[in-house]
Order: structure tokens, then C-alpha cells, then sequence
């Protein structure tokens, strides 16, 4: 996370820092300033919350031509987000913690559902993706459902400025912008069946997005209007359970199991290897047009990660987020600062033991220390919780997605290579994740009661 700087080096990193800081700054706070949009369509709502604005908005800043932002300030807002995603691990930590003693009393069925979520997604939306020639996105879009902690996996493992990093991107603005209005069809249809226990599809329902859960829910209730307490209580523990589970699987069991399919089914020769890019330069040299040329320069352009001190990276997210929580919170606060340094403890504390374990990575430690720590088996679990419950969750998902937003100019030909075949893919690991995890909730329910 860190590197060995000159004093040269440190100042030009600060001088290229500041900028894209300040932007991003600007742009959290105008977008937490106008809030949610709730557009309804009759058979739903789309949904476009503040971090989705800020992608938005972070992008065209990137893209425009007026002032262009350059490469090196786009790769400053790639190591950002980097550590950004760690801050929003040790928020989400705190959210698992209190949780805890629910997620033991869980019975078989609610535990097993998550294998639903990991086959939908893995076996059957992957194969489809790497049909679709995604490429190494395909890893990133597929390998799990489970929004918010899937950019901290991914950006761990791969890196901000990889093809499995955008795959996750492009499936996250899909999923926010289109997963809670097609999750309401499919469970209406489904619901009408009247072939499942309203408890199965509850389950189902708990996909890791709370508005995708909302959604889904409110479809079951309707079909079975006499259940609408269970309905609702089981689909938020089996939300809950997915979310928990979500991080240990996800690292242990499906970015591994996607990555190693995805070499599988491109049959680990070049095609495996070759990026997005890669795949969009001809064989052929008589083919080699200007205009692939040009493609490669820009690909080649934006190739290559920035390293920033820890210190500063820390430090500008610090800022950021303390003014974005206030902000969502609507008061400046003393619980918000020492909510953020609770974060920046528990960060670097993780950093600590991924460096000292070497084997366990860092996500990993931070997820665990911080649920252990906000869990009511932890003396000062009250304290802390009351500190970080100050610094709202959704206000550090926009600081991230504005960097991300900012970083994304240098990526536009290869984010255009992905470009529809995120939909189909999309609603396929909708679809699957969903009916898989009601079969499975099914059977379980039907032998365990």
C-alpha cells in the first residue's frame, strides 16, 4: 500500500493528489446535497442515490474536454479508491457485529441459501459472460452479488485499474440503477406460482442489496398478504446472513472459483490471459486500422498503477468522508470525527496483521476485528458503536464511486467493450442467484423445518 518515496517524488504525489481531492470533495458534497431520486414506474422504482450521482458526475469530469483531467490525475483517483474500499469494509464491519448472535441462532436454511447466490452467479451467469467475450471482466461481474464488499475484494485482488475491477463496476451501476425494478417482476411472476413456501422465497429475496430486498420483498407480501411479518423478518435475516457470509465467501470461495472457471472455460491459453483490450486488436496486421491503433495507445496510456503513501491516502479520505457524513447526517458532529478515527484505527490495524500474517489479507482482518469489536461480546462495543453509527454507510459508498467516477476517463474504451453485454449478464445473475437460493431455502425448509 505503501512505497518508497523520494522528497520529489512525495511533493509531485501531494501536488497530484490535491486536485483530484478537491474535486472529488466538491462533487460528494453537491450529490449528498440533492439526495435520492425515486423515479416510479408503475411496476417499480429505479432508485439513483447520491454515490450513483457521484459516478455520474465524477465521469463526465473525467471525459470532458474543456479542461481535460490528465492520465496520472485519473491513476491518483484509481490508488484512491484503493484504500477507500478499505474505509467502507471497516464501516460495513460495524454493521456485521451487532448482527453476530443472530447469525448463530440461523438455522440450515438460511445458511445454505448462500450457496444459491454463488451458483447462480459463478455457474451459470459466468459461462454466458465469457460467451459474450467480456474478457477479465467477466470475473469481476460474475463471482458474486454482493455489492458493496465485492469493489474491496476485487480491488485487493486484481487491483482499481483491472478488467475484473470494471466488470465489477459496470455490474454495480446495472444492479443500482436496474436490479430493484426487475427483481419486483421476477418475484411477482414467481410468487404467482404458488409452487413455493413464501419463507423460500423470503430467503431468496436477501441477495445482499437492501433495495433489491425491499423490492423482492414487497412482491412476496403481495402474493401472501397473511405472511407479510415472516415474509419481511425472514427476508431482512437472510438479507443480513448473505451480507456477513457474503465477505468470506466471496474471498475464500467465489472470486477464487470464478477465476479459475473463467481460465477453465477460455481453456487457459491466451484467450484467458488477453484483456478487454487485448481482444479488440486483429490478428490480421493488414487489418490494423488507424483506429485500433489509436485504441491501444489509450489503452496503453492508461496501463500502470500509482502508489501513494498510506498517510496521505488516509488523510484526504479522512477529510472527504468527514464532510460527506456530515452533510448526509445534517450537522457537523464530534461522534462523526471520532467515528472516522475508530475507522482509520481499525484500517490500519488491518494493514498491521495482513502484513504480519502475510497468508490472510487485509480485507479479511478488517471485517473480522471490526465485527468482533462492534459485537455485544466486546467490552467497549457500545462506545464504539455509537461513534461509528454516526458516519452513515451510504456516504462513504459516494466518496468511492466519485473516485471511481474521476478514474474512469482513462478506461471509457474498454468500460465501451463491455458496454450492453453487462445487461443480459446482469439480469441472468439476477435470475439464477435468485430461483437457486429459493430451490435450495425449499428443500431445506422442507427437511429441517
Amino acid at each position: 500500500m505503501t512505497t518508497l518515496l523520494t522528497s520529489n517524488d512525495r511533493g509531485g504525489r501531494t501536488r497530484q493528489t490535491l486536485p483530484i481531492a478537491g474535486l472529488a470533495l466538491v462533487i460528494a458534497l453537491v450529490v449528498q446535497f440533492i439526495g435520492e431520486l425515486d423515479i416510479d414506474l408503475g411496476i417499480g422504482s429505479i432508485i439513483i442515490f447520491p454515490m450513483v450521482w457521484g459516478l455520474l458526475l465524477g465521469l463526465l469530469v473525467s471525459i470532458q474536454r474543456f479542461r481535460p483531467l490528465g492520465i496520472d490525475l485519473q491513476k491518483v483517483a484509481a490508488a484512491l479508491v484503493g484504500v477507500a474500499v478499505m474505509l467502507l469494509v471497516a464501516r460495513l464491519a460495524f454493521n456485521i457485529g451487532p448482527s453476530l448472535p443472530t447469525l448463530a441462532d440461523a438455522g440450515p436454511a438460511l445458511l445454505l441459501q448462500e450457496i444459491g447466490h454463488l451458483l447462480g452467479t459463478v455457474a451459470i451467469a459466468l459461462p454466458l459472460a465469457v460467451l459474450l467475450r467480456m474478457g477479465k471482466a467477466t470475473v469481476g461481474a460474475t463471482f458474486s452479488l454482493d455489492r458493496e464488499p465485492s469493489f474491496a475484494m476485487v480491488s485487493e485482488k486484481y487491483g482499481p485499474d483491472s478488467d475484473q475491477y470494471r466488470g465489477v463496476l459496470a455490474m454495480y451501476v446495472f444492479g443500482t440503477m436496474f436490479g430493484a425494478v426487475f427483481i419486483t417482476l421476477l418475484t411477482s411472476l414467481v410468487s404467482n406460482w404458488k409452487i413455493f413456501d413464501p419463507l423460500a422465497l423470503a430467503m431468496g429475496a436477501g441477495v445482499g442489496s437492501g433495495s433489491m430486498m425491499a423490492a423482492s420483498s414487497a412482491s412476496i407480501v403481495a402474493a401472501y398478504p397473511g405472511d407479510e411479518q415472516a415474509i419481511l423478518g425472514m427476508a431482512a435475516v437472510s438479507n443480513l446472513i448473505t451480507t456477513i457470509l457474503g465477505v468470506y465467501v466471496g474471498i475464500y470461495v467465489a472470486l477464487p472459483l470464478a477465476d479459475r472457471f473463467y481460465r477453465f472455460l477460455t481453456r487457459g491459453g491466451r484467450a484467458a490471459e488477453a484483456t478487454v483490450a487485448e481482444e479488440r486488436v486483429p490478428k490480421d496486421a493488414e487489418r490494423d486500422t488507424a483506429e485500433n491503433r489509436a485504441f491501444r495507445e489509450q489503452v496503453a496510456s492508461a496501463a500502470g498503477e500509482i502508489k501513494l503513501p498510506l498517510w496521505l491516502s488516509l488523510g484526504v479520505l479522512t477529510v472527504l468522508g468527514i464532510g460527506t457524513a456530515s452533510v448526509a447526517a445534517g450537522h457537523m458532529s464530534l461522534d462523526i470525527v471520532g467515528g472516522y478515527a475508530v475507522l482509520l484505527a481499525l484500517v490500519l490495524v488491518g494493514l498491521v496483521l495482513a502484513k504480519l500474517s502475510r497468508k490472510v489479507s487485509a480485507i479479511v482482518w478488517i471485517t473480522t476485528v471490526g465485527a468482533y469489536v462492534s459485537s455485544p461480546w466486546f467490552f467497549a462495543s457500545d462506545t464504539l458503536n455509537r461513534l461509528v453509527s454516526s458516519v452513515d454507510f451510504l456516504s462513504i459508498a459516494t466518496i468511492m464511486l466519485t473516485l471511481a467516477g474521476l478514474s474512469l476517463g482513462k478506461d471509457l474504451p474498454l468500460l465501451r467493450k463491455i458496454g450492453w453485454k453487462i445487461v443480459p449478464v446482469g439480469l441472468v445473475a439476477i435470475t439464477a442467484s435468485f430461483l437457486l437460493s429459493v430451490v435450495i431455502a425449499e428443500f431445506t425448509l422442507g427437511a429441517w423445518g
